[in-house]
């Protein structure tokens, strides 16, 4: 990978929870290709690691995500550009992005800590549970530039608040505060800026306790669940209970019930 410093994506893993932060703070964290590949790569990591049983995606500085970097050097030039250079363009890089995040096989929660604009309002809608600062603002900037949305952007938000709501937010392009980002059902949770982190890190160790596989088929089926019809979810949930049951957590859950005590889950 090249042009990435490595302090651009910050990366630990805490008590099973893996922190993945982006750190441009000058640029309001607008994403670039490699930070992007980074993340990617870490998603997948976190999917193949049984020791990191959830994921933090969170930012430093006043913003979350300002979109991608149009200074970065994401494609050629307009001048230079042959058809389906563009689409090309936002399936391997925004497109890979958002969808590393919507397969992730552990839970993926966003604490966003300022402006989540463009990709990066997609990229914490993307994530299972989305915790935010009360300063946060969440942005569908495309209009202002004469865009289309991006990045999942007209998949993700009409299954979170509805085709009606979503296009208002598309159309207008308006900042939309963290406390009706909360009111339409795209914020879990606001809280003071103070107290991001510490809650972020509350839900997410909490997470990490869990049964981690069903959890990961849990979120399967969710994603899932919008896309399909009813006789496909109800086939793909007895799948997933089926394989469920196989593993060690599933056993100590129903063991842990017989003999009313606290289970204590492995992540396997």
């Amino acid at each position: 990978m090249t042009g990435l410093t490595e302090d651009e994506v910050l990366h630990r893993v805490e008590n099973g929870v893996a922190w993945i932060t982006l750190n441009r703070p000058e640029a309001m964290n607008a994403v670039t290709w490699d930070q992007r590949e980074r993340v990617i790569a870490l998603l997948a990591d976190a999917s193949a690691d049984p020791a990191i049983r959830a994921v933090v995606l969170t930012a430093t500085g006043k913003g979350f995500c300002a979109g991608a970097d149009l200074r970065g050097g994401g494609g050629a030039p307009a001048g230079e550009r042959v058809a389906g250079d563009v689409a090309r363009m936002i399936r391997l890089g925004a497109q890979r992005l958002i969808t590393a995040v919507l397969d992730c096989e552990k839970p993926v929660l966003a604490a966003v800590n300022g402006t989540a604009a463009g990709i990066g309002a997609h990229l914490a809608l993307a994530c299972d549970l989305v915790i935010a600062a009360e300063p946060a603002r969440f942005i569908e900037v495309f209009v202002r530039r004469g865009l289309v949305p991006d990045g999942g952007g007209a998949y993700l938000l009409p299954r979170l608040v509805g085709p009606q709501k979503a296009k208002e937010l598309m159309f207008f392009g308006d900042a939309l505060p963290a406390a009706d980002a909360e009111r339409l059902g795209l914020v879990n949770k606001v809280v003071p800026a103070e107290a991001l982190e510490e809650t972020a890190r509350a839900w997410a160790e909490r997470l990490a306790q869990g049964p981690t596989r069903a959890l990961a088929l849990t979120k399967q089926l969710v994603n899932a669940s919008l896309d399909g019809d009813r006789a496909a979810a109800l086939a793909a949930e007895a799948t997933a209970q089926e394989i469920n049951m196989t593993t060690a957590d599933a056993n100590e859950g129903v063991a842990s019930f017989v003999e009313r005590r606290t289970p204590k889950y492995l992540g396997r």
